[in-house]
């Protein structure tokens, strides 16, 4: 399908692209941005600020809907964290995100690399806000523990899609399995001094009755932050898209979520799990 007049964006700026990914290649780090192929990647970078993908650039996993490289990873950089804290620093960043590729090949899924790139970023700049986007971690509690320990802001963890919609957008994740990881989070954190936050891809097939109910279903695990974005095919050889999302229907769904009981619903067609984290952070503490 041709893409809608919404989903037209300007080609971003040479000099900003080069800009951040000098810092990036000095410190041999990746941003989700360009693995995954983000339509706000100029915007972003222009505005000096980027979401870190740590523990490589290959993940263990093949979901139908993502661009990043599908794989046998290497072993984790144990220099990574400090470099993340010290290139967020360099950037002035005064909210930080990071995210990761699923490492289904280590004990842990990454846990504890998460755990040493929060406690960097700290330690580089205390007064960071920081935003970490991980993985299901197979299931396992104890990463989430640690990584709960580590003290991020906000945590958060996407479903992506509707549940009748995961056996061929998310092989290999849990409906359940991720709501439930939410839950762990709110249950540790009934003070909510530790946001839990998801998001959702549409157009891939889903209904507006399945969209509400996964709001429900995430407000029942204690999610207050959500975010609604339109999916975007990377290649052919991706999820198609079935529907383009007018951007009157993500209205409509905002208003849907704050009626609900979400503290902040980002929803536009071209939202993203990160994209203006800072500025609605910001605006729901206030």
């Amino acid at each position: 399908m041709k893409r809608p007049s919404w989903l037209v964006i300007p080609a971003p700026n040479a000099n900003d692209m080069d800009r951040i990914q000098e810092l990036l290649d000095k410190g041999q780090l990746h941003s989700v941005c360009e693995s995954a192929q983000c339509p706000n990647i100029g915007e972003c970078f222009a505005k000096k600020t980027c979401t870190f993908m740590i523990l490589g650039d290959i993940c263990t996993r093949n979901c139908a809907f993502c661009a990043v490289t599908h794989g046998r990873p290497s072993c984790p950089d144990p220099n990574e964290p400090n470099m993340v804290g010290l290139t967020a620093s360099q950037l002035g960043l005064s909210y930080v995100v990071v995210t990761s590729v699923t490492r289904d090949d280590l004990p842990d899924g990454g846990a504890s690399q998460f755990a040493a790139t929060i406690h960097a970023i700290k330690r580089e700049n205390p007064n960071a806000t920081v935003e970490v986007l991980i993985p299901d971690f197979g299931g396992k509690d104890a990463p989430l523990k640690q990584v709960i320990s580590a003290a991020p802001d906000v945590i958060s963890h996407n479903l992506e899609t509707v549940p009748r919609l995961y056996s061929s957008v998310r092989p290999g994740a849990a409906y359940e399995q991720s709501l439930r990881l939410l839950k762990n989070v709110s249950l540790a954190c009934p003070d909510q001094h530790i946001m839990s936050k998801s998001g959702l891809m549409l157009g891939l097939g889903e209904t507006r009755e399945e969209v509400v109910e996964v709001m429900k279903d995430l407000l029942q695990a204690g999610c207050r932050i959500l975010t609604l974005g339109q999916y975007l095919r990377p290649s052919q050889q991706h999820h198609p898209v079935i529907e383009y999302v007018h951007p009157d229907t993500f209205d409509q769904l905002a208003d849907i979520g704050n009626e609900l009981g979400f503290k902040q619903v980002i929803a536009g067609p071209l939202v993203r799990s990160s994209y203006h984290a800072a500025e609605s952070f910001t605006a729901m503490t206030m």
